[in-house]
C-alpha cells in the first residue's frame, strides 16, 4: 500500500518584538538549508541579526507587508548587512517608504531609514525560500499596499496589521479604508481556512478559525454570516 502522506514542510518561526511598538518581526527558515527570511524588520537590526546569528540562519531575502514604520524601519539596513533583496509589500505603499525615516524622527528616534524595494509584489505572487512557496494576497485597507503572505501546506499567515487576535487594522490613517479592510479579511482571508494561523504585527498568534468565532470585529456573527 502507498503510502500517500505528504512531507511536513521543514520550516521555523521565531518571533522577535522590536521597537516600541512592539511589532512582531518573524524570522522564518528552513531547518534543512537554514536559508531565511526576515518579514517586517521594523527596527532593532542589531537584535534581529543576533537573533538570526543564534540560530544558525543565513538572511538570504527580507518580506515587507506594508510600508508603516514600525514594520520596515530596520529593512534597509538588514539588506545590506545580510546582503540580500528586500520584497515587497504592493507599490502603492512606496509613500509610506518614502516617509520612514521622518516618521521615526518624530518619535525622537534617529536611525531608521527610507526603504526602496527590489520588488514589489501583487495579488498572486509567489515567494520561494528554499523550495518551499508562499503565496501573496493583495490585501488594501490598513494600507493601501499592503500584502498577505501565508504557506498553504504549513498552514501560517503573515498578516502584517490586517488582523489580529480580537481586533483587526486601525484604518484611520491616511489612505486606511475600513469597508476595503473588511472586505479584505473575509474575501481574501477566510478562503484560506479556518485551520489557518497567523501571526500578526502585534500581540499572540490566533487562527482564523478563532477569529471568525469571536473577533468583535469580523466575526461571522458580528457581521451577519450564517
Amino acid at each position: 500500500m502507498t503510502d500517500q502522506t505528504k512531507p511536513q514542510p521543514k520550516l521555523a518561526i521565531q518571533v522577535i518584538p522590536v521597537t516600541p511598538f512592539q511589532q512582531n518581526t518573524s524570522l522564518l527558515w528552513h531547518t534543512e538549508t537554514m536559508e531565511g527570511v526576515f518579514i517586517d524588520p521594523g527596527g532593532e537590526v542589531d537584535k534581529l541579526m543576533g537573533a538570526a546569528e543564534h540560530f544558525g540562519v543565513k538572511i538570504v531575502e527580507v518580506w515587507l507587508t506594508h510600508g508603516h514604520l514600525d514594520h520596515a524601519g530596520g529593512a534597509t539596513e538588514v539588506a545590506e548587512r545580510a546582503g540580500c533583496k528586500i520584497i515587497g509589500p504592493h507599490k502603492d505603499d512606496q509613500w509610506l517608504l518614502d516617509d520612514i525615516e521622518a516618521q521615526w524622527k518624530k518619535y525622537g528616534v534617529e536611525g531608521s531609514r527610507n526603504c526602496v524595494p527590489d520588488q514589489y509584489l501583487n495579488d498572486g505572487d509567489t515567494l520561494t525560500l528554499s523550495g518551499e512557496t508562499f503565496h501573496v494576497l493583495h490585501t488594501p485597507g490598513h494600507t493601501p499596499g499592503h500584502v498577505v503572505i501565508y504557506h498553504e501546506e504549513g498552514g501560517i499567515a503573515f498578516v502584517g496589521d490586517v488582523l489580529f487576535r480580537g481586533s483587526i487594522g486601525r484604518t484611520d490613517f491616511p489612505r486606511g479604508n475600513h469597508q476595503q479592510l473588511i472586505d479584505s479579511i473575509t474575501k481574501k482571508l477566510w478562503p484560506l481556512g479556518n485551520h489557518m494561523q497567523f501571526v500578526p504585527g502585534h500581540n499572540e498568534m490566533s487562527t482564523f478559525g478563532q477569529e471568525r468565532r469571536d473577533n468583535g470585529f469580523v466575526a461571522d456573527s458580528v457581521l451577519g454570516v450564517v
